[in-house]
């Protein structure tokens, strides 16, 4: 690590939005019933509590969420392996499906209330309920039974947000099986990289997907994967796209009652185009489930067995996959949607997401250990029109909407976006995850959109942390923009180069004790797991990302630290230049990226992305020098941009993220990585051409 000579730091606008919760909130929280449990009357308190015994309060989210175990554990931690090889809940047994199905399907009160609800890009819908989910599920997992798969065996799925993944996930817990969650944008290649890392035996795969009214072929895309993985014996294929009328297809129409008018996709494909089955290897979804649904119970796992492989999309080296574990994975993320999003049985949580983001797992985890409708969003949140999220959020009742900041930034600068004749009034919380806000945007969705009545949860965590290090709970005062603190349980610090604990200062986010759902290693690498993460501060976890707490304790996460510019020995976060540079009127989106320099060490670039629609604001100025002036007026001189460029699109996740490091690889040259989740991957090349364009 670089050590700085100074530091900038970006202190919130003492005038920013402050989300001050009502009574009602505090009252009604599932975290104010954990705290009051215990004699516990206020959030710092039981933050500290939270921390000082780690047994203690794991045991009491158990406890207080009633999470069942078949065999109760006599430890909950038994850190005697280490901080990087603790145990948890010592000599139980589980399955994830009893806490998230099992319990719900077997209560006449909660049998028939919704679990799945899924809507297409189309319009179309369709709804389990947890009894149907149970059924389903249980022929689901006689299916995979029948293909000889079993406990510890690699079961991948290559799905879309659909109610067969939901399914298949929890047919593969049922049996011991461990889920490989993929991407559904990934490319063959990083398909391939994935199902061979993992050892699958199985995959799980959607014969298609429409995504901005396109067609994606997943099927075909997982056929040339599977050219160089010998060892998938068997491929089940959804009939999603083309619905065969089996038990595990959709309608060939939508419900007028809930479709939206969205324009619909082909009913049929072109036969010459169709994917052929292999023989002996390729079944259908509606033969896998076809048969008698298992009785008794899911398979009794033992705390420490492996639930999920959660793959990281690193821009060098093969994949990286973090190993979570059932009782770990369930405890974590049952805590997060119940005491962050204060997500109650029979509410709806939409996450607009990816099953092969963390996300999805995690939504699907969270809200069934809490009893909730995961309402699932497959395709485009632009179709017909930006508005499709609002008239999601009112036609289905969303309880708890989770978003991107890159998606509101969106919706923010569309003159298009309407929410005035929008009923959001279902809305109890708003979550959001993976990047930072800028204060406009975060304002315009706390108090244009919602009128100040719901908090923003903004939620820091990764996949391989199983849920969040940092999170802001409805009970307290949120500033605009933080994070609020430690997430319960999570013993969080912000250190120097040298490990020692800083505040007012840009430092490395760690954290100094263990959490059930940190990840058991990088699956099959035990030393890459112990240099990723233990090996710049001994004991300490090093998250990878730079963070400050300010003088009132609040917490911000300012990007990854290897992200995070070095000028002239100063320290600089790409998220300080980019909210000043999109605080401007005509600017829409922005990337800032350090690139090197041979006086500075590194000079700052900017590109941007005008707002629709700006055209009489930027008519006849000099943008690049105004824009430079602006950075240089809120942050010192020495930080101002050595280049400022207008583009027409920044290279984003599916996910809606700017993928910083592939812009950076434009500028200087450099190859950019795996691109194979960029929603936009030509934007790249755009960038590459507009940069050997310039005079250097």
């Amino acid at each position: 690590m670089t050590e700085p000579t100074s530091v900038i730091t970006s202190m919130p606008d003492p005038a920013a939005y402050v989300w001050t919760p009502t009574s009602d909130y505090v009252e009604n929280a599932n975290v104010t019933r954990l705290a009051r449990r215990y004699g516990i009357e206020t959030m710092p308190e039981l933050r500290a509590r939270s921390v000082a015994d780690i047994s203690w309060y794991w045991d009491a989210v158990v406890q207080d969420l009633g999470l069942p175990f078949r065999t109760p554990y006599s430890t909950v931690l038994d850190p005697s392996g280490g901080i990087e090889h603790p145990e948890w809940f010592v000599g139980a047994t589980s399955n994830i499906v009893d806490a998230c199905i099992g319990r719900w399907a077997a209560d006449p009160a909660t049998a028939g209330l919704p679990a799945v609800v899924h809507e297409a890009e189309d319009g179309r819908t369709r709804t389990l309920t947890y009894a149907e989910l149970d059924q389903q599920v249980r022929r689901a997992s006689a299916g995979l039974r029948a293909l000889g798969l079993g406990r510890g065996d690699s079961v991948a799925l290559f799905l879309p947000m659909i109610a067969e993944a939901v399914v298949a996930w929890y047919a593969i817990a049922r049996i011991g099986a461990i889920a490989v969650p993929l991407f559904s944008g990934f490319a063959p290649a990083a398909v391939a990289a994935r199902l061979q890392d993992a050892d699958a035996k199985a995959v799980v795969v959607a014969d298609a997907t429409i995504r901005r009214r396109r067609r994606i072929d997943l099927k075909r895309l997982l056929d040339e994967a599977l050219v160089s993985c010998p060892q998938v014996a068997h491929v089940v294929v959804v009939s999603n796209v083309e619905p065969a009328g089996d038990a595990g297809s959709y309608p060939a129409t939508a419900d007028p009652a809930t479709a939206h008018p969205a324009t619909a996709h082909p009913a049929t494909a072109d036969p010459a185009t169709a994917d052929p089955a292999t023989a002996g290897r390729d079944i259908s979804w509606a033969e896998l489930v076809d048969r008698t649904a298992e009785t008794g119970d899911a398979q009794a796992m033992t705390s420490g067995e492996v639930l999920l492989l959660g793959y990281t999309s690193g821009t060098t080296g093969r994949p990286k996959g973090a190993v979570h574990t059932h009782a770990g994975f369930l405890v974590k993320t049952a805590s997060e949607v119940a005491y962050s999003f204060d997500l109650k049985v029979g509410e709806v949580f939409c996450w607009v997401t990816d099953l092969g983001w963390i996300m999805g797992p995690l939504s699907i985890v969270g809200t069934h250990a809490n009893g909730g409708a995961l309402l699932l969003y497959e395709g485009s949140p632009d179709v017909p029109d930006l508005n499709r999220l609002w008239d999601l959020v009112q036609r289905h009742q969303v309880r708890m909407l989770g978003v991107s900041p890159t998606l509101i930034r969106t919706l923010r600068t569309s003159a298009d976006v309407a929410t005035e004749d929008v009923d959001l009034s279902s809305v109890h919380v708003v979550g959001s995850t993976g990047e930072p806000w800028d204060p406009e945007a975060y304002a315009w969705l706390a108090e244009r959109v919602f009128g100040g009545r719901v908090p923003i949860i903004n939620f820091s965590g990764g996949t391989e942390v199983g849920g969040s290090f940092l999170a802001p709970y409805p009970v307290e005062t949120i500033r605009s923009c933080s994070l609020g603190a430690g997430s319960l349980g999570m013993d969080v610090d912000v250190v120097d180069p040298h490990g020692n604990s800083v505040r007012g200062e840009v430092g490395e986010l760690v954290c100094r004790q263990p959490w059930p759902s940190m990840t058991r290693g990088v699956w099959k690498d035990e030393q890459r797991y112990l240099d990723a993460y233990w090996s710049t501060f001994p004991g300490l976890w090093r998250h990878g990302d730079f963070a400050l707490v300010n003088g009132e304790g609040e917490w911000f996460i300012l990007g990854r630290s290897d992200d995070v510019m070095n000028i002239a020995g100063k320290r600089l976060a790409p998220a300080e230049i980019e909210s000043v540079v999109a605080s401007h009127a005509a600017v829409a989106e922005v990337a800032a990226v350090g690139v090197p320099d041979a006086k500075k060490g590194e000079a700052i670039w900017v590109f941007w992305v005008p707002l629709a629609g700006s055209e009489s604001i930027r008519a006849g100025r000099d943008m690049g020098t105004e824009l430079t002036s602006l950075v240089a007026e809120e942050l010192g001189k020495p930080f101002a941009p050595s280049v400022v460029v207008q583009v027409e699109a920044l290279p984003k996740t599916r996910s809606a993220k700017i993928m910083r490091r592939a812009v950076r690889a434009a500028v200087i040259g450099s190859d950019p990585g795996d691109l194979s989740g960029a929603e936009n991957p030509a934007a790249v090349d755009e960038l590459r051409a507009i940069v050997l364009g310039r005079p250097r």
